[in-house]
């Protein structure tokens, strides 16, 4: 997995978006978060995820154990380290020159595998995430161009026994859902995202890939956060839910992010004036 120097990203701007693009899928940034950042980042996760088992999606065959893979939705609204999260520079020089300088927040979300949690099954992410039923996508959807970009930031080690996230490398090259059929060749060719915590892997959510089982004795979670070009419907309604106040203290980026700088969409001869607010369209 090629490694992104942050230091050095106006010189590999380029080679990282071919790599995304039409080579392994995925890059990585080591140490992009420091330790008291992550720190605060897990112990929210596991204070939100304490008592209520709220599972993810793409569950393998064990439903028995669904319950020890839990999701935390809408972390905007959950601390202001997820803030500073989604706003990391580097991760967002790429995205804009991935998806367009004005790409958006699909999603900002937390998975936390306990020990014993089954993985996933392989899959592509929102909004390609339904592909298999071909027929509500437009005629002659490919992958000459991304609209999705996924950052997973470790909070625990990433490892084999740990269950960190499988990607089958290229896969993202030919637009498609992996099938039952397919799935023996992925668990036989993938690689794993392994990381240490604080490292950020970016990835093409073309990518076919799925968390693994933890079969270790230790918890293992991860902020997941998901940019959109700018065009796409945000997978959390980011204008609904964010709350006040985080709209309040909101950078220009994150502004960007959760909409609230896009004109769109608009009623235009019947709007009444309360409907622009905050909502302003050039002339």
């Amino acid at each position: 997995m090629l490694e992104v120097k942050p230091e050095a990203i106006d010189d590999q701007l380029s080679s990282i978006i071919d790599e995304l693009l039409t080579g392994e899928g995925a890059v990585i940034i080591r140490s992009a978060f420091d330790a008291d950042l992550v720190a605060q980042a897990r112990r929210l996760i596991h204070e939100y995820s304490a008592d209520e088992a709220k599972e993810t999606h793409f569950q393998g065959a064990n439903k028995d154990k669904l319950h020890l893979q839990r999701r935390v939705w809408n972390l905007l609204n959950k601390g202001e380290v997820f803030e500073t999260m989604v706003q990391h520079p580097t991760v967002a020089a790429i995205a804009g020159a991935f998806l367009g300088t004005r790409f958006i927040l699909g999603s900002i979300a937390a998975n936390r595998l306990l020990p014993g949690g089954p993985g996933q099954e392989p899959h592509i992410d929102y909004p390609y995430w339904d592909l298999y039923d071909g027929e509500g996508f437009p005629h002659g959807i490919n992958s000459s161009f991304p609209l999705n970009l996924q950052a997973t930031i470790p909070l625990d080690p990433f490892t084999a026994e740990t269950g960190a996230s499988a990607y089958l490398a290229g896969s993202q090259r030919e637009l498609s859902y992996p099938e039952v059929g397919d799935r023996d060749h992925f668990f036989a060719n993938c690689q794993r995202m392994a990381g240490d915590p604080g490292d950020c892997v970016i990835f093409n959510g073309m990518v076919w890939h799925c968390a693994m089982p933890n079969v270790s004795d230790q918890d293992r979670s991860a902020v997941l956060i998901e940019y959109l070009a700018k065009f796409i419907t945000p997978l959390e309604d980011q204008m609904l839910g964010v709350r006040d106040e985080v709209k309040d203290r909101a950078t220009p980026l994150v502004r960007q992010l959760i909409g609230l700088e896009s004109p769109y969409p608009k009623l235009f001869d019947e709007a009444p004036p309360e409907v622009q607010i905050g909502r302003d369209v050039e002339a």
